[in-house]
This record gives structure tokens, sequence and C-alpha cells, in this order.
């Protein structure tokens, strides 16, 4: 995240004393400032990738600051220039101003307008660097629908592909909005059934009157027979919806369905046997008063939990990049930026809708009727929040570089010991995630 990454100033000018007074003034407050006589020696250092600013002298010998400015516009249009000029080149200062330089500062200039235009423009690179990395990790391919890092959603996503080529039944258990028909077809598609049908019941939905007939379906003399849905999920995948929602004489249907695996239609002389998984799911862990034991004993041979957005906040920035995207797509609109309000906003919130509520919120963005969030009365502690940030800035840095740790390492500008250290007091496996960037 943002707060990971140095505050990093270029500070171009040919006076050797003015430039070792500035870079005193920036390094008192906090800054990292790298120190350039010439312009093209700053020019050479400085990519699109650089994650600070320019604060440049005008006139300088060979090349100018205005040179310098149009030369790093070409290469990086958000990376913001700072010239400082004379009151003969205030009028040079204004055009590059009106070309997208950031600001300009006239010579003798108080340290504090220095200190304050720099801040500002580092806030927006940092930003601008903050957006270019969610955007990067909307474009790569994912392996899996399934999106984070967290140790959790690394255990689900193991799960996942080690339930999908077993036969056994499953009960997957989590909050709203959290993914669990999506997690049900997922182990359906991965699954040898893959070619057969996906059925949905909805069980909350399915009055006890019409139970038997839902399921089952019904043959009759002098009506056309009616399929049911346990027999066109043959071969494939039954998904019972809000089980825990369904009426008695549902779940006593399903009882004797998963004892004996029989289709009996309404009407019909014999059942007939069929061959389908059954995944159901539930509302929240451990609710199960609502369900018969017999019911759920025969339906829960593996219970898989969701966790809530909450449980694993590091994974949120990623989500809602994926949803923001997806949005803009949908509305045919460009993918706005993401403010550090709204940045803070995703890392406070509870999001009790959790994917819901944050892909309506991803919407609003989209269509620009978003307006800054309040900040919640649940508010994440501040360490718990640098930790987040840490993190995620690490495993980033990794994935970014192919799972090579001196790049990584390089990237984040930190000491080697340093490095490791802050991996093993996060908990982060190096060889999980060099794994899943193979």
């Amino acid at each position: 995240m943002t707060d990971m990454l140095p505050r990093q100033i270029a500070l171009v000018d040919d006076d050797d004393d003015l430039r070792v007074a500035m870079a005193q003034t920036l390094g008192l407050a906090g800054f990292e400032v790298r120190q350039f006589a010439r312009a093209a020696d700053s020019l050479a250092a400085i990519d699109a990738d650089f994650a600070g600013i320019v604060v440049s002298d005008v006139r300088m010998p060979h090349m100018s600051g205005i040179d310098l400015f149009r030369a790093l516009h070409d290469r990086d249009t958000e990376l913001p220039v700072i010239l400082v000029t004379g009151h003969g080149d205030v009028p040079m200062a204004v055009d590059a101003l009106k070309t997208g330089a950031w600001d300009f500062l006239t010579k003798p200039f108080d340290p504090d307008a220095l200190l304050a235009s720099v801040a500002r423009a580092i806030e927006k690179r940092l930003l601008v660097i903050e957006n270019r990395r969610l955007r990067a990790m909307v474009d790569g391919a994912l392996p899996s629908p399934l999106i984070g890092h967290s140790p959790a959603i690394e255990r689900l996503r193991n799960m996942v592909a080690t339930l999908a080529d077993t036969n056994i039944d499953i009960l997957v258990e989590g909050e709203t909005g959290t993914g669990k028909e999506l997690v049900a077809r997922m182990i359906h598609q991965r699954s040898r059934r893959a070619s057969a049908q996906f059925v949905s019941v909805a069980c909350a939905a399915v009055p006890d009157a019409i139970a038997e007939t839902s399921l089952h379906g019904e043959s009759l003399a002098g009506r056309a027979p009616l399929e049911g849905r346990l027999a066109r999920a043959h071969q494939g995948t039954l998904f019972l919806d809000d089980v825990d929602q369904s009426g008695p004489a549902l779940q006593a249907h399903l009882i004797q369905f998963l004892e004996d695996r029989l289709v009996r239609p309404v009407g019909a002389r014999e059942p007939q046997p069929v061959d389908l998984r059954v995944i159901g799911c539930m509302m929240q862990q451990g609710q199960t008063a609502a369900i018969q034991p017999a019911l759920l004993y025969r339906l829960a041979a593996v219970r898989l939990h969701l966790p809530p957005l909450r449980e694993r906040r590091e994974d949120i920035p990623l989500i809602f990049a994926h949803l923001l995207d997806g949005a803009a797509r949908r509305f045919r609109r460009a993918v706005p930026p993401v403010s550090r309000a709204v940045l803070a906003h995703l890392l406070d919130h509870d999001w009790p809708g959790n994917v819901h509520e944050l892909g309506r919120l991803a919407e609003r963005l989209a269509l620009g009727l978003e307006q800054e969030p309040v900040a919640d009365g649940a508010t994440m502690p501040l360490d718990a929040r640098m930790d987040t940030f840490e993190r995620m800035a690490i495993i980033e840095a990794i994935q970014a570089t192919g799972g090579d740790m001196g790049k990584a390492i390089a990237r984040l500008g930190l000491p080697r010991k340093t490095f490791y250290y802050r991996v093993r007091r996060l908990g982060i496996d190096l060889r999980k995630i060099r794994g899943a960037k193979a």
C-alpha cells in the first residue's frame, strides 16, 4: 500500500550550496532525497515506476529544468515536477504549469512553501502508484476466482482443489455475500462432473406443498412427465442454497434422498437411481438449529467455512479493484482512480454485506455517484492497519518480481535482514507465494 512506499524526491540543481540546503530542509522533514547536479543524470535515474517526485531548478547548463520536465512528462505524464525559478523565468514556468508541471517556486522562496508543495505532490504520486499497482494486479491472470492472498483464502483454495476431484457431499458455511455459490460452482467446474448440469435449489423458496414434486418430479397418467431437480442434476451437482431455511417437508425428502440416492417421481411405479453430488450452503457457521440433525449429518461430510471480509482485510483492495474493473466495463466507463479516502474506507469498514456490499460501492464509484466515504465507528487499530499495509506491500513486491527475493527486497528498499524479519513477524509463507506465481 502507499504508506509503505518511501517518500522520495529527486532534487536537481547545479548550484551545490542551494541544492545541499534544500536537501537538508527536505531531509529534516522526513523525505528521502536524491541529489543531482545535472539534469541529464537525473533523467537517467528516473523511470515511470519512480515512486517519488522531482524538484528542479530551471536554469542549468546543457539541459534546462524545462527540458527535463518535458522529457519526464513524455515518459510519465503523472510524475509531479516542481520547478524552481528566478523572476525572469516565471513566464516559462507558467507555460510549463499549463502543460502539466505540478508547481513552481520563485527564488528566494520560503522553506515552508517548498515543504507544502512537496507534500501535496508526494501525496498525489503515492496515490497514482497505488492505483497502478491495483490495475496491474487486476490485469494479471488469476488462477482462481477466489481473490486474495490471506492465509484464510489460501487454505480455502487448497480445500477447493482437493475436494473438486472427489464425490463427497459438502456443506459451505458463511455470511451473506461471502461467495458460497461461487465456491460450489468452482468445485463443480473443477470436478469430473463439469460437463453435466449444476442445478440450484433455492430451499427457502420451496413451499412444503410442492417439495416432493420439485425434487422428484411427477409421472401421472394423462399428463406430460415433469422432471424434478434431482433427475436434472444426474451426473452433475445439486446445490442446496440456504438449506438451513428449508421447510420440514423438503428436509424430510432430502434426508431420504441422501440416504438411498433414489428419485421417486409422483405417480411412478419404481424409483430410479441417480448419480450426483450434493453441495449445501448455510448462512452462518454454527447455526444448525433450523436443520434436522439427520439432514445435517448426511450433508456435512465436509464443512467449508468462508471467512467474511473483515477477517481478511488485506484482500479487500484487490477484490475491490476487480469489482471496480468489472463495473466500469459493464457501464462502458473508464476505470476511475481510487482516492486515499476510499482506500482507507476499504480497510476501516467492517463490510457486513461482504462482497455484495463491496460490489455496490464499486458500481457507485464507476458511475461517479460515490461521495467521499465517512469513517466508521469501527476503525481498524493503527498497528493492525500498518501490519496489513506492510504484508500486502511485501506480497505484491514478491509477485511483481516473479518470486525473485533479491529483486523484491530492492523494490521495497529494505535491508535484507529487515525484510526477512518482517516476513517472519507477519507470518508470510514465501514458498506459497512463489508457488502461486510459478
